[in-house]
């Protein structure tokens, strides 16, 4: 039974940055998700660098947070107030010609700036699974094409979900892989296994983080500012899987 397990987030702040870092130190993970506009961009580069693990980094696209690497998305009410990238995006919303175009310019600048700093991106995901959404993921499509991408992450098809969910998530799915991108099998998060059997040729996404005891966990929330989740576990030998990371898919 192989599992890839990829860590969010990576680049965003310096305590994120460094837990995943920890994480890859203690084979926790397999991979991590990087973002272009994170507060901690360079020095998690060459963090990745000093480290060993530059080879398993994918990208993490955003349009939910931060600050916007390109200008004409500033001017997209759907993604961004005052200049600022916000969490208030309408999943369903049809996108007109600017806002499509808008996407796409932002999103290959994130995948560029990645690439320049010398890391040869392994795979493609999201914050908030923004790339799951209807009417921007045709855009991470043509845009991941175009950069090489040819690993992207699913949307999310194990643990509780209801039948219409499941059903839409399972036509994106579909859509993915006839558009000709490599997939895992599944897809879900350290919740979703708690009590279930991991199916093989699964990923596990976590978001490595330190409490305030500085314990490893995987991030659920913030409780005044502070980082909250369960203790990071050791699936490789607590769940007797192999670990696989992307590059291996």
């Amino acid at each position: 039974m192989s599992v890839t397990i990829n860590a969010d987030d990576y680049g965003l702040n310096e305590h994120c940055s460094k837990a995943i870092a920890q994480a890859f130190m203690e084979r926790k993970i397999t991979d991590t998700t990087m973002m272009a506009t994170g507060e901690y961009f360079d020095e998690a580069v060459a963090l990745a660098k000093e480290q060993g693990f530059i080879n398993a980094i994918g990208v993490h696209l955003n349009l939910t947070e931060g600050e916007p690497l390109t200008e004409d998305i500033k001017s997209c009410g759907a993604f961004v107030e005052d200049g600022i990238f916000h969490h208030r995006n309408n999943r369903l919303k049809f996108l007109s010609k600017n806002e499509k175009d808008a996407v796409y310019h932002e999103l290959t600048a994130q995948i560029k700036k990645i690439q320049n700093a010398g890391i040869k991106i392994t795979h493609a995901d999201s914050h908030h699974h923004i790339h799951t959404a209807i009417f921007i993921a045709p855009v991470v499509a043509r845009v991941c094409k175009e950069q090489g991408i040819k690993k992207v992450r699913l949307h999310r098809n194990i643990g509780r979900i209801n039948a219409i969910k499941m059903f839409v998530k399972n036509l994106y799915n579909s859509w993915l892989q006839r558009q000709g991108f490599i997939t895992t099998d599944y897809f879900g998060s350290l919740f979703d296994i708690e009590n279930a059997e991991i199916p093989d040729h699964c990923e596990i996404m976590v978001h490595p983080d330190f409490d305030k005891d500085g314990i490893l966990i995987d991030r659920i929330n913030e409780e005044n500012g502070v980082p909250v989740g369960q203790k990071l576990p050791d699936l490789s030998s607590e769940r007797n899987v192999t670990l696989r990371g992307y590059v291996e898919l």
